[in-house]
């Protein structure tokens, strides 16, 4: 082509010069995207994760994390602010209760169906996300006519979304990397979880904003995109050999082989572990009902001048953040006695929680909504750092798996006493301080040590 000098026009340099600015303002924001995309990357592979394919994991739980954000924007204003408090809470209470009941039944045994076929756990961790890919675009449609089975659709995608945290949960031991801990592992999950949510967060309000059923389509992209990321998972994650089942309910040592019969059947976990379960057993419940609770109390008692979705928007805010500054205090239970961290937590969140039965307001929120994220989140990097220590190779896997279906269904027994519960703030909280309490004791009596040796008979 020839130059604009050899027709004898000038050179137009400003004209250049603005092409080449417009050129490079295209591609700053893709470098930058690359930049991160591969710091992100190189940090999920650290110290031999990429090598086990626990990399990938972390990834695909982002991805996860991602997927369940945008559906909670998308449904938020459809299932709950739509509607009066009353009528709001009949469909809550439906959808844990429909939640639960195949939640209780089927998740204590899917992890041992499972672990009896081949390439089992990649089709359930797969299947998982490709059930809410297809349920997201139902819920798509549904939302634009208000068709009843949009109910339906929210249901499956919150059982779906439990059974995930399952089937994942059973993964993270068998891509472990040496060295690395469960503690650390989990630590980096959380993050990655902690990432995705925040990306599609902002994305999936404005997307929303054209219709809740855009911001589910793009829901079921992204899950459409884990399916496919769950299925390049490393064949490891099926692989169950040399495992045996643990029994979370039972004290007695795993050495001494004792067995339960019925759907916890397995070898014991030990009283420490047994006793850490429980005490997050009982932060597990207290999220869930303060998640609820709050979400109904903050409509009828606004606070701190706030409307109702800022002041819950407030509250998920802090704990959000109580959760990451959990995640980042991790180092300290590798460092320190995970039974007596743990064995603390419900303690001191019953403390807040009773002081905010007291004296109910912003700051009290704020403060409980902070301590439930941390204790939550530190409580279960304690268990995880009990469960290595304590727990032999060959039931690690399962004794991580199951613990994480209890502290499911806590979270959904604990939300369901938050609906049923008159939105009184001083009842609730106290309760829940009082509920608290109650789960410390139990776990400190599990906890307290193996179960003496009866005395020898006299004579």
């Amino acid at each position: 082509m020839r130059r604009p000098e050899a027709d004898g026009l000038p050179r137009r340099r400003g004209s250049t010069r603005l092409g080449g600015a417009g050129r490079r303002a295209v591609r700053l924001p893709g470098r930058a995207a690359r930049t991160t995309a591969g710091r992100m990357r190189r940090l999920s592979h650290a110290h031999g994760a990429g090598e086990t394919g626990l990399g990938r994991l972390i990834e695909l739980h982002a991805v996860n994390a991602a997927g369940d954000t945008l559906i909670a924007i998308s449904l938020a204003g459809t299932l709950f602010f739509s509607v009066p408090t009353g009528e709001a809470r009949g469909r809550v209470a439906l959808y844990l209760l429909v939640t639960m009941a195949p939640f209780a039944f089927v998740a204590p045994v899917i992890g041992p169906f499972l672990d009896r076929f081949r390439r089992g756990r990649r089709w359930a961790v797969g299947g998982t996300l490709a059930t809410r890919a297809f349920l997201c675009w139902v819920m798509a449609g549904a939302v634009a006519t208000g068709a009843w089975w949009l109910y339906a659709a929210a249901f499956g995608c919150l059982v779906s979304s439990k059974a995930y945290g399952v089937t994942r949960a059973s993964a993270v031991p068998r891509l472990l990397p040496d060295g690395v801990s469960l503690v650390t592992a989990n630590s980096r999950i959380s993050i990655f979880g902690v990432l995705g949510a925040s990306v599609a967060a902002p994305l999936g309000v404005a997307v929303a904003q054209l219709g809740p059923q855009w911001s589910l389509r793009l829901a079921f992209a992204v899950f459409a995109v884990g399916a496919v990321l769950a299925g390049l998972l490393p064949a490891r994650v099926d692989s169950s050999a040399g495992e045996e089942d643990a029994s979370v309910l039972s004290r007695s040592p795993p050495e001494q082989g004792r067995r339960r019969h019925g759907l916890l059947s397995g070898r014991g976990v030990g009283p420490q572990v047994v006793g850490a379960l429980r005490a997050n057993a009982a932060l597990r419940a207290f999220s869930g009902f303060l998640l609820m609770f709050l979400a109904f109390l903050l409509r009828t008692e606004p606070i701190g001048g706030l409307s109702g979705t800022a002041a819950l928007g407030v509250a998920a805010g802090c704990a959000g953040a109580g959760s990451a500054l959990g995640t980042g205090l991790g180092a300290v239970v590798r460092t320190r006695r995970p039974e007596a961290i743990g064995f603390v937590l419900p303690g001191v969140v019953a403390v807040v929680a009773a002081t905010t039965a007291l004296a109910y307001g912003l700051p009290t929120v704020v403060a409980v909504a902070l301590a439930a994220g941390l204790a939550q989140q530190l409580g279960k990097l304690a268990l995880d750092a009990l469960i290595q220590r304590d727990v032999p190779e060959s039931v690690r896997t399962s004794a991580f798996a199951r613990s994480e279906t209890l502290l499911q269904l806590s979270w959904v027994l604990g939300g369901g006493v938050g609906i049923a519960l008159p939105l009184v703030p001083a009842l609730g909280f106290g309760l829940a301080a009082a509920a608290l309490l109650l789960g410390l004791a139990g776990a400190l009596r599990a906890g307290s040590g193996a179960r003496r040796p009866a005395a020898a008979p006299a004579g």
